[in-house]
């Protein structure tokens, strides 16, 4: 299947019948989520794995009750910085240089840019930076599960601070932004499934500026 197969196939499945995805699927799903852009290459955000059954049964009342959270295969938690600080920053741009095997001058001229602006921002206006950014990765892993032919359902009803709570994020210094199930749809129990997909036209959507 071509891409745009792929993204007409897929859609935010209502119901999952409880079959699991196999490890080697749900590694290229999260390796695809890693390879994702973020900005200034800092990857503010880390994904949670969740396989266990009464985790799933606790989280699944304080979103909204959907079916998808005990349902899925593996639920993603994906959980954005609270903040950013100097050693978070640092981290990355070291790990650049280690890998890189060299340290660029303007390289290190933006990490000081960015260590003279980012950690002295309010902290709310840095999650929601962060949390933007684990959007870019949560939309990738949903182009590559489609390529996997598996179902994913992005979910924002959630009560984030009862999340932070159940996964003891805010001792971690994160705050979940975003859920994804990932399974097999249940197609006679998903009222969505045989729906046409329907999208804005192109014409209602992109303006091209020559």
């Amino acid at each position: 299947m071509k891409l745009i197969d792929h993204l007409n196939w897929r859609y935010a499945a209502k119901a999952m019948n409880g079959e699991t995805v196999t490890e080697d699927k749900i590694e290229r799903i999260l390796e695809a989520a890693r390879l994702a852009p973020t900005s200034s290459g800092l990857q503010p955000f880390e994904i949670f794995v969740i396989k266990n059954k009464d985790l799933k049964e606790k989280i699944r009342p304080v979103a909204w009750n959907q079916s998808v959270i005990t349902e899925c295969s593996h639920l993603l938690v994906f959980a954005a910085w609270d903040t950013y600080t100097a050693d978070r920053i640092n981290y990355m741009f070291d790990l650049t240089n280690e890998i890189r095997g060299f340290k660029n001058e303007g390289w290190e001229n933006y990490r000081n840019m960015l260590l003279s602006s980012y950690p002295q921002q309010d902290a709310e206006e840095n999650f929601n930076h962060a949390a933007k950014q684990a959007y870019i990765a949560l939309g990738t892993a949903m182009v590559a599960a489609a390529e996997e032919k598996v179902d994913s359902t992005p979910m924002e009803g959630f009560d984030a601070n009862a999340v932070d709570d159940i996964l003891g994020l805010r001792e971690k210094g994160l705050r979940s932004s975003a859920l994804l199930a990932i399974g097999y749809r249940k197609e006679d129990a998903d009222w969505l499934v045989n729906l046409t997909k329907v999208r804005k036209p192109m014409k209602d959507l992109v303006t091209v500026i020559d």
